[in-house]
């Protein structure tokens, strides 16, 4: 295992009346079973999520599953899609990949965006593929944004349009962090109520559908739900202190491995792209140029982790179809609760 587990308004018109840029064109929107679960593909196979926030042991679980029910594995991790960064991510070893086959891990270079919506066709491919061949999709991850792409899909809004990012990004460096949120607030309250002040990307997303699409993000969803599967969702939820000790212990070993070399490797690279931006990396980037000394990093890093913990268990937490497990996912009794709602939902229902 790596050391790292890591109320509705319309929008204006007028672009000038938000204060956020001006000159953009704001009209270019654009727009029978087995015992791994597979019958023929796309009619009604078994699908596993293992959900958690980070260090809950997903990586373990998922793997002992995989081998237990002849599965393999889907990454649903924002990060390890991203080769080359391997300290501070939640990837599983080399080892670890060599028992089970893994999806969508290391497919993109870091300074290849790879979005939610990317992420999304590429990861239900990747589960029709598993399906034919007879095996058990385990979906495993802790990004809640990219299981909500897969399961429930992404609303068909404004493409990106990188003009009007690029002048946001400018105005908020001049005008504070907070800027974003306020245009926000004045164009689509109920976006900005559910989004956090310091969420500087979704924050630019939804302005950018908001501008582009002449009404709030919140009117223009229009999902494409997965089909041709049942989803088991099972989630990890151990006990808090426990859970944040590990992170503190996993934090303090990524660094040890080498993750500030690791860092500045990539910054030589790539340059400040916005990979970089994650946990850890973030704390370590800040090390190589100066403004936090090793002991502050790790510490920040660690804070870091625990508040995404906390995030991640609130985000899991809406979904009321999760069959929650109080413990680790490398724990005994975690992995026999996981099989027996495996087993159960395996067992063909009795025709009346």
């Amino acid at each position: 295992m790596s050391p790292a587990r890591t109320a509705e308004s319309g929008c204006a018109a007028d672009p000038e009346q938000t204060g956020v840029v001006s000159g953009h064109d704001f009209s270019r929107a654009e727009s029978s079973h087995s015992t791994t679960g597979a019958s023929a593909p796309g009619t009604n196979s078994l699908a596993v999520l293992l959900l958690g926030p980070t260090g809950s042991g997903k990586t373990a679980l998922s793997l002992t599953l995989a081998q237990r029910f002849k599965g393999e594995i889907v990454s649903c991790d924002s990060v390890a899609v991203y080769r080359g960064m391997e300290l501070g991510t939640a990837k599983p070893s080399t080892e670890e990949r060599s028992l089970v086959p893994h999806h969508l891990i290391d497919v993109a270079d870091p300074n290849e965006p790879f979005t939610a919506g990317a992420y999304s066709r590429a990861a239900r491919a990747v589960l029709r593929e598993i399906a034919v061949r007879g095996r058990l999709p385990i979906v495993t991850g802790g990004t809640g944004l990219y299981l909500r792409a897969l399961t429930e899909g992404l609303f068909a809004g404004p493409g990106r349009q990188q003009a009007l990012r690029s002048r946001l990004e400018q105005s908020r460096s001049k005008r504070g962090k907070n800027w974003l949120h306020r245009v926000l607030t004045r164009l689509d309250p109920a976006s900005a109520a559910r989004i956090h002040a310091n969420d500087a990307a979704k924050l630019i997303r939804a302005i950018e559908v908001c501008l582009a699409a002449r009404k709030p993000l919140s009117q223009v969803l229009a999902r494409d739900p997965l089909t041709g599967f049942r989803l088991l969702r099972i989630g990890l939820n151990p006990p808090r202190q426990e859970l944040y000790k590990r992170l503190n212990r996993r934090c303090q070993a990524m660094f040890a491995a080498g993750l500030v070399d690791e860092t500045q490797a990539l910054f030589d690279r790539y340059g400040p792209i916005k990979a970089l931006d994650s946990l850890g990396y973030r704390q370590a980037l800040a090390v190589t140029a100066g403004t936090l000394t090793l002991e502050a990093a790790i510490k920040a890093a660690q804070q870091g982790h625990r508040n995404y913990a906390k995030r991640q268990l609130t985000w899991f937490r809406r979904d009321p179809d999760v069959h929650w497990l109080a413990s680790f996912g490398d724990q005994p009794e975690t992995t026999r609760a996981a099989e027996d709602l495996i087993g159960i939902a395996l067992t063909p229902k009795p025709v009346n």
